[in-house]
Parts: structure tokens; sequence; C-alpha cells
């Protein structure tokens, strides 16, 4: 028996990193099935491998209005309902700093990084409503230690990520009682996450970074970086009304004590 005994669940940016750990867990935690929106058609054949009939694939962009109707459809007509909304897809500016950026590259990495980071989330939420309404579902979305400080990424970064911060507590104001919307904050970990087209780092993962594990682990008071799963129980206990019926507005950090980093 797992937490999550028959929820059928919808996870945005699915294909790797935190997302395919979300989803591998939930299925674990007794899932019916899990909805996945992917960014690219060659994503879809690994998670049909590994899971099955458990999970419906989608194809899409999380900026499109219409491609996330279709991703919930898809979830809701292949199992049923929807328990939970997992809004995970993000882009990572890779520390651009303002300075260092034309004002054209400026507006161009902005409209970006804030449509998949925030407008995805919003979109989401849009999409999904009427039926986590209807099942007294939750919303979860992922965030990062970059809503709350400075450091982890540059301005564009970090700003979306203080945005998600201000959308989970409206959308938890909106959509009580019926719907819990929460978040869940990972700090430095071992995941593929992408740059921004817009700088020319569409290309580059966070995780390719020389040095980037050795880099976090040893400013981690816990001094370790985080896998994916490292993560996942949290997504778990928000998403199950059992464990979590009084819980809205809330983000749990899980970034190896980023608050409590000794001085340099």
């Amino acid at each position: 028996m797992g937490w999550l005994d028959g929820y059928v669940a919808l996870v945005t940016g699915g294909a790797s990193g935190i997302g395919r750990a979300v989803v591998k867990r939930f299925i674990a935690e007794g899932c019916t099935g899990v909805g996945v929106m992917v960014r690219s058609a060659e994503q879809v054949d690994g998670l049909v491998a590994e899971f099955g009939d458990k999970v419906v694939v989608s194809v899409g962009d999380v900026r499109s209005p219409a491609d996330n109707v279709a991703a919930v459809e898809a979830t809701v007509a292949r199992f049923g309902k929807l328990d939970t909304l997992v809004g995970n897809a993000g882009v990572w500016d890779f520390f651009a700093r303002l300075e260092k950026m034309s004002t054209e590259q400026v507006a161009e990495s902005f409209d970006e990084i804030f449509g998949v980071n925030v407008k995805g989330y919003v979109l989401a939420a849009s999409a999904a409503a009427p039926h986590l309404r209807a099942s007294g579902g939750s919303m979860i979305f992922t965030l990062s230690n970059s809503a709350f400080y400075a450091g982890g990424g540059g301005p564009l970064y970090v700003a979306s990520k203080h945005a998600g911060v201000g959308l989970i507590k409206q959308l938890a104001y909106e959509f009580a009682p019926d719907v819990r919307v929460n978040g869940v904050a990972p700090g430095g970990t071992v995941t593929p996450l992408r740059g921004p087209a817009s700088l020319g780092k569409q290309e580059k993962r966070l995780s390719e970074i020389p040095g980037f594990e050795d880099s976090v682990a040893n400013a981690m008071p816990l001094k370790f970086i985080a896998q994916p799963e490292d993560h996942t129980g949290h997504y778990v206990l928000l998403a199950s009304k059992a464990n979590s019926r009084a819980t809205t507005a809330a983000i749990i950090q899980s970034d190896g004590g980023w608050e409590i980093r000794p001085m340099r």
C-alpha cells in the first residue's frame, strides 16, 4: 500500500531530472497513472519503455495554452480523473549577469525564462483547475533555493523563482477550500536542467558544469549534492490527502541547509 493509491497525477517536465524521479516515485506509491508532459517526441519512448501503461505522455511547450490543455485532457481521458498537478518544467540562466547581456538579450531571455518558469506554471494550473476542484486535489510546483536567496542564478532566474512563491500563495488563496497548492524548493541537484536558447545555452546542462557537484557539496551544511530522488518524498507528502490535508500555501525547502551555510 502506498500513500498515493488510486491517485492520478500530471507532471510537466517529466522526462528527466526531478520530474522523472517524481513520476517514478508516484507510481511506486500507488498512482493508477501519471500524465507526463515533455518537450520533444524523442523523450516519449524512454518513458513508455520504463513505465508502460502507467503513463500517458504528451509532447508540447509549457508556454502554450493549447499544449497544457491537451496534456490535462490526455491524462483524464486515459485515467479518468486528476488528483495532483506537478508543475516542474524549468530553465536555468547559468548565472547570466545583467551587465553581461545586451538590452536585447535581457528582453529575449526574460520572455523565455519567465515563459517557462512562471507562465508555464500558470497555464498548467489553469488547465488542470476544473479537474482538481472536482477531485479535491492539489497542485505542487517545483521552485528552488533561488526562490528565497540570491546567488543561485542570474537576476532573471532568481526573479522567476521568487515569482513562483507569490504564485503558490495566490493560487492557494484562490482555490481554497477545494484545491491545496504547495511547492518544493530543491537546492543544487544533479539534474540536466537546460539553459535558455535566448542566450545560446539550450544545449548546456546544469549537471555538466565542471566542478559543479563538488562545489555544491562543499558549500552545503549537509555536505552532499542531492540526487533527484532525494526530493521526491516531499512531493508524495504534499500530494497525499491523508498526510497533508491541512497544508496549503507551504513550500518545503529541500536544499541541504542553504540558509545556514557557514560564512566564507
